[in-house]
């Protein structure tokens, strides 16, 4: 019995997860200590919002930040 192409394992399938929570843990989780689950999530609500979608620079649209390339996006369009 085989499974079918949905259930297969790939070692490329967590890849993009795993360097997502990595950035999280070592640039958010290890620099502090959070004294309630409600302090920790808002941390990370605030780090993935404020830094990660907007500022941080995404291989995928050119190793540019979201914000810069949404600005070039309209200067071509203009």
């Amino acid at each position: 019995m085989f499974a079918p192409d949905r259930e297969r394992c790939d070692a490329f399938d967590n890849a993009v997860i795993e360097s997502f929570w990595g950035s999280m843990q070592i640039e958010l989780l290890n620099r502090k200590r959070w004294t309630t689950r409600l302090e920790l999530s808002m941390a990370m609500v605030d780090w993935i919002e404020g830094f990660y979608n907007r500022r941080r620079r995404h291989s995928s649209i050119g190793n540019v930040s979201p914000i810069e390339f949404e600005r070039r996006q309209s200067l071509q369009a203009a």
